[in-house]
């Protein structure tokens, strides 16, 4: 059995965007209590916002014929929601946090930039 490596990463690529997009329902605060208070509107727009893009970014990664299109809307998704990332580090390191939480951020903001290449390829 012959396995499209590139073919299984876009699904993957894809399923994880839907899952985190349904989680922005289904998770509200957790997501919303990372949106920086500095933002004009409300924390709840700017969550709702991100998971339907989420969600439509995901649609399209694991449709071959909108797969590269998927593939800008993610890179625009990872780039918009970088401060959010970045806030949420600051804020967990500045009150304290344990080492599993300074783990988490230490490997998650650069992950992030991992994602962004996986994102970028899947453009072409």
């Amino acid at each position: 059995m012959n396995i499209d490596w590139n073919e299984a990463r876009a699904l993957t690529f894809g399923s994880v965007m839907l899952t985190m997009g349904t989680l922005h329902f289904v998770k509200k605060e957790e997501f919303e209590s990372i949106v920086p208070p500095q933002l004009p509107g409300t924390a709840r727009l700017y969550n709702y916002a991100s998971g339907v893009w989420e969600l439509g970014t995901g649609a399209a990664v694991i449709n071959k014929k909108t797969r590269p299109v998927g593939g800008w809307s993610a890179l625009g998704l990872l780039a918009a929601v970088w401060p959010a990332n970045f806030y949420h580090a600051a804020r967990d390191l500045k009150t304290g946090a344990g080492w599993g939480k300074k783990a988490y951020h230490v490997l998650r903001l650069p992950a992030q930039l991992l994602m962004m290449r996986a994102a970028y390829r899947l453009t072409r």
